[in-house]
């Protein structure tokens, strides 16, 4: 099994599999081929409903990963770093992890309103579902700590990252500042994102 799986992927790397754009449009022309065969499509309300869904979940887990990468890996790994070595984290992988992860929590917020609008229950999500539990209570505290998150990665831990990495102009106390600031928000979404993604599941899972 180990070799068939070695030789096909070497296959498919005649076909640009090693670019990354390739292997998404592989993986999207796969899910349509797919998708197609099995008649999961249906061209109705229902399906466009599902299908913000998917996107929102693909949206989540982009902004989630990020998240818990820059917790779970790239800040804790930063001391042990050399500092000859460390530019290449901030020059070059930290700005494209930000980016990814920033579009990512603005796609999650979009797809996840769309989705509710597309099942009537914004408005009632939005309200708790007036604290008498179930479904739009769960899911609109998923919400709300959501919004919470991509608010401070927009407006706190995005603008801190710029001064930290020297994306804009700051002192060196300034941009010491920024970075821990950064990092304080950025542990902050970690401990929002457990208590947010239980209640996403359990507005799924739990009547």
């Amino acid at each position: 099994m180990r070799n068939l799986m070695l030789k096909l992927i070497d296959k498919l790397a005649g076909f640009g599999l090693d670019k990354l754009e390739r292997a998404l449009l592989f993986g999207a022309g796969l899910c349509a081929v797919l998708a197609l065969i099995t008649g999961s499509v249906r061209l109705d309300l229902n399906w466009t409903a599902f299908l913000f869904r998917w996107l929102h979940v693909i949206s989540g887990v982009m902004w989630i990963g990020l998240l818990w990468y820059f917790n779970f890996v790239q800040i804790p790994s930063m001391p042990k770093i050399p500092d000859e070595q460390k530019p290449a984290i901030g020059k070059v992988i930290a700005p494209a992890a930000l980016f990814w992860f920033r579009y990512a929590a603005l796609a999650t917020v979009v797809t996840g309103v769309v989705l509710a609008l597309l099942n009537s229950y914004l408005l009632d999500a939005l309200l708790l579902g007036k604290f008498q539990g179930g479904r739009t209570t769960y899911i609109g505290l998923g919400m709300w700590l959501a919004l919470f998150m991509a608010y401070n990665v927009w407006s706190i831990i995005w603008p801190n990252q710029q001064k930290a990495l020297g994306l804009v102009p700051a002192t060196d106390d300034e941009k010491k500042a920024a970075a821990r600031t950064a990092m304080l928000t950025s542990r902050f979404n970690t401990m929002f994102s457990i208590p947010m993604l239980y209640f996403m599941v359990a507005a799924q899972n739990i009547a």
